[in-house]
């Protein structure tokens, strides 16, 4: 596992360590750039596992002095740390599954509502807040690039740069369609809907060496309302639309109010999908090679939110909550650490 290995993570550590203390360190700043992404890789990586090797070793002290001493509050206390070091250990064993190439990345999440209208907007807006409570606690930066509102409710489709140790590689694990059961709250017979949205995830890519030409690129300004009904309208059209010609690929990018930077912000987001559609192509070629076949489509069915039964599933896994409140409230971990050791398994 890419995860182990800690003496020889700690020794490259520290050369990389030294090269950043050195005066001419920054006169390259792309090699420079691959150094402080390759150190901070590294640290995300030895951290975890430092901490609770630490940990552990203070409740086995803690312990030892317990018993020497005859001290039961100790003996609870140490008996609880261990405890603790349980979950903290699930934790690292999970994280040692993310060894994909890109795992260690920063990503780009786009959340769509499928057909539906209405219902379809509140859905992936019910997704969006899902996701937000989710990143919160697990610390993650995450900067909105785009938003278009419904036409009543919700959202048509939003896109987020996320940032922490390893977004990529538990966040493609939510990748997919996602499917809503309920009894409509917009409907007056009070009849059962289903609704869908989609989730894509793609990398944050560094020094990427796939050029776009200019002629492949179908750019335009527009301005962009803050909201369903149109207000607020920007006065000037800042809002970039970005459709990559060949592929049909379309970014939008509003966030910013200069047009340059949400011009730079659509052609990263882009890029990220250009490069993530190319390593799909390339690992289809070879699962059709060795004879097998792995469905990597977009609009997957993944999960499935049956509110009027108690329950959320996931399809991949048969992972089931029979709360769908707490994993709206963004309790989604034990959906990803699932799928993270069916793809574990699948490759052995």
């Amino acid at each position: 596992m890419i995860l182990f290995k800690v003496d020889d993570k700690v020794t490259r550590s520290g050369e990389l360590e030294d090269k950043m203390g050195q005066a001419d360190f920054w006169d390259d700043q792309v090699a420079a750039q691959k150094i402080v992404s390759e150190l901070k890789l590294l640290k995300a990586q030895i951290t975890p596992l430092r901490n609770l090797q630490t940990n552990f070793e203070d409740a086995c002290l803690t312990y030892e002095l317990a018993r020497e001493e005859n001290d039961d509050d100790l003996m609870v206390e140490a008996d609880e740390s261990l405890f603790k070091l349980t979950s903290k250990m699930e934790q690292v064993e999970v994280q040692s599954l993310l060894s994909e190439k890109h795992d260690h990345r920063d990503c780009f999440i786009t959340i769509s509502a499928g057909d539906g209208g209405t219902e379809a907007n509140d859905w992936a807006e019910m997704l969006f807040r899902m996701y937000a409570y989710f990143f919160e606690s697990q610390k993650w930066k995450v900067e909105e690039v785009e938003k278009s509102h419904g036409t009543e409710v919700g959202i048509n489709s939003v896109t987020l740069h996320v940032k922490g140790p390893f977004t990529f590689g538990y966040m493609k694990c939510e990748r997919g369609t996602h499917r809503l059961a309920r009894v409509s709250p917009f409907n007056a017979q009070g009849k059962r809907q289903t609704s869908f949205a989609t989730v894509d995830v793609v990398p944050e890519l560094e020094n990427v060496d796939l050029e776009i030409p200019d002629r492949d690129l179908d750019i335009s300004a527009f301005a962009r309302s803050s909201g369903p009904g149109g207000q607020n309208v920007n006065k000037v059209a800042s809002a970039v639309r970005m459709v990559h010609i060949p592929t049909g690929i379309m970014v939008v990018a509003s966030t910013h109010r200069d047009q340059l930077q949400n011009k730079r912000a659509a052609l990263q987001v882009l890029t990220a999908k250009l490069e993530a559609l190319a390593e799909e192509k390339r690992e289809r070629e070879l699962s059709e090679a060795s004879g097998g076949k792995i469905d990597r489509g977009w609009g997957t069915q993944i999960r499935s939110y049956v509110f009027y039964d108690n329950r959320v599933k996931d399809h991949r896994t048969n992972f089931e909550v029979m709360n769908p409140p707490r994993v709206m409230n963004g309790e989604i971990q034990g959906f990803i650490d699932a799928e993270l050791k069916r793809r574990r398994s699948e490759k052995n």
